[in-house]
């Protein structure tokens, strides 16, 4: 009976799996069509060879799933493990085109940044970025846009009709809000917002574009591409010195606002849509986000003025603000080399650390802490301190206004803490193990909040050289904070059980 029912959870989780994964690679169609659009037949072949392939391996997977089980219910454990190998193979898939291309240099580096777009973290692994194919280009930053709305988000809105168990795929990717009762109407809305911002931020930034010197047809695909990583704080640019590539204030003017508001939850997206802009003044998240932002920016401003870094205070505030908005909102976009950080202070360093770590809202595109869970431990401090100074047989409720009044429960406190104990315990572990791989302490710990957080700041530590066993760990903390570990925890858990049965 047990091993009957072992083989049912196995090709349940193969059948949503391979929808996903088929899913994933129907969107390479679009840098295959770029790529001819642009006469590079190399890579377009590259991407056919890969759409083949996605195809190939879910239809590999289906063969196996009879009829009646894929009607069967999902449960919690089979919507998260389905989400987990779906990545997982979707990663080595969407690596063959990169592989191919010739511009990295193993495929473990392909997957990589397969990896880096798909969780919108933005460290990469690619040689030669500045004459990269624009069909490649194209592919990196829409992993980011896909990634950053979910491949769960996209399997709901266009490929799956009417499933039961839907939520429990929704939440196996790191997404627990419903934005409307049905969660296949919530994952439309969500790229609906997304197609939104799409039109709006590409006719800015190819605007801008142009002003600076760009030619008309440049100008669109550096607009569409940035925009794609600004929205979903995906870190990845189509030069290699990122946003100092334009040498604009305006662009840099655009990455603020984007990036920002690419960081906020999709629920309170949904309800300035509606127009209760007052919640956008009300919400918890928000109030978090820009206190804790507000503080470390003064951190980091400090750490660069009494060090000199940089020469008056227009300079300061310019590097300084835009580099803590790009750590704190998880997006990873520079305006300064890699290496320059080592000029900076240990003080300012720590203070975009943090800034990593803690990240933006919850069900939005960015990644770390979230400002939901960092402001629902200061509501669990303020409730312990009221109840330390009250009598004892007072009753003390609190409170805090997340899209609606919500009072604070036990489950929210565990949820809170489990998530940010999860992600510390990962950072230690990955900057130990970037340590003992040969790197300083403060550049490991520095790499090791913008893996695990998905940001993708850089302090020279992600290169092509770097040992192979630091890029297969940075891709696993990549996938796990991305999904926000319970996810990958589950699929680890099952397979164990599934040895262990047999």
């Amino acid at each position: 009976m047990r091993q009957r029912k072992l083989k049912l959870d196995i090709l349940l989780i193969f059948y949503y799996a391979a929808l996903i994964i088929m899913g994933l690679g129907a969107t390479m169609l679009v840098p295959a069509v770029v790529a001819l659009g642009f006469r590079e037949w190399n890579t377009a072949l590259d991407f056919v060879i890969a759409i083949l392939l996605s195809f190939l391996t879910g239809n590999i997977f289906l063969l196996f799933v009879p009829q009646e089980i894929r009607k069967l219910k999902l449960s919690w454990l089979h919507g998260m493990v389905a989400v987990t190998v779906a990545w997982f193979v979707g990663m080595i898939i969407g690596a063959v085109p990169y592989y191919l291309s010739g511009f990295y240099g193993s495929f473990l580096d392909a997957a990589f940044d397969v990896m880096s777009g798909l969780t919108t973290t933005g460290l990469t692994l690619v040689q030669d970025l500045d004459h990269v194919p624009y069909g490649i280009n194209m592919w990196r930053h829409l992993l980011t846009f896909i990634g950053g709305q979910g491949v769960v988000v996209l399997a709901l809105s266009f490929l799956f009709r009417d499933i039961s168990g839907a939520f429990k795929l929704y939440v196996g990717e790191a997404k627990e809000e419903q934005i409307l009762p049905n969660t296949r109407n919530t994952a439309r809305v969500i790229w609906i917002i997304s197609v939104i911002y799409l039109f709006v931020g590409t006719v800015v930034f190819w605007l801008i574009g142009m002003v600076i010197g760009l030619s008309p047809l440049r100008a669109f695909f550096h607009g569409l591409w940035v925009f794609m990583a600004a929205w979903s704080t995906g870190g990845f640019a189509p030069q290699s010195q990122n946003i100092m590539y334009y040498h604009s204030v305006l662009y840099e003017l655009a990455c603020f606002f984007f990036i920002t508001v690419g960081s906020f939850n999709f629920a309170l997206h949904y309800n300035v849509f509606r127009g209760n802009y007052r919640e956008v003044w009300r919400n918890m998240e928000i109030i978090t986000f820009f206190t804790t932002f507000s503080l470390l920016f003064l951190v980091v401003a400090c750490g660069l003025a009494k060090l000199g870094v940089y020469t008056g205070f227009s300079e300061v505030f310019r590097k300084g603000f835009f580099h803590v908005l790009s750590a704190h909102t998880g997006t990873g976009f520079m305006t300064i080399y890699s290496s320059q950080f080592h000029g900076w202070s240990e003080l300012a360093i720590s203070g975009l650390l943090v800034a990593m770590l803690l990240g933006g809202s919850a069900c939005s595109t960015a990644g770390g802490f979230k400002a939901l869970r960092v402001g629902i431990i200061w509501h669990t401090l303020l409730r312990e301190v009221k109840r330390l100074i009250s009598p004892e047989s007072a009753i003390i409720a609190e409170k805090f206004h997340h899209i609606r009044d919500v009072l604070l429960e036990e489950r929210h406190v565990r949820g809170a803490m489990l998530t940010v104990l999860l992600y510390i315990v990962t950072f230690v572990i990955t900057a130990i193990i970037g340590t003992a791989c040969g790197f300083p302490l403060y550049d490991a710990a520095f790499e090791a909040a913008s893996a695990t957080a998905n940001v993708g700041l850089s302090i020279g530590v992600t290169t092509p050289a770097m040992p192979a066993v630091l890029k297969v760990v940075y891709i696993f903390v990549m996938w796990a904070g991305r999904l926000e570990f319970m996810a990958v925890l589950a699929g680890v858990a099952f397979i164990f059980e599934a040895v262990r049965r047999r």
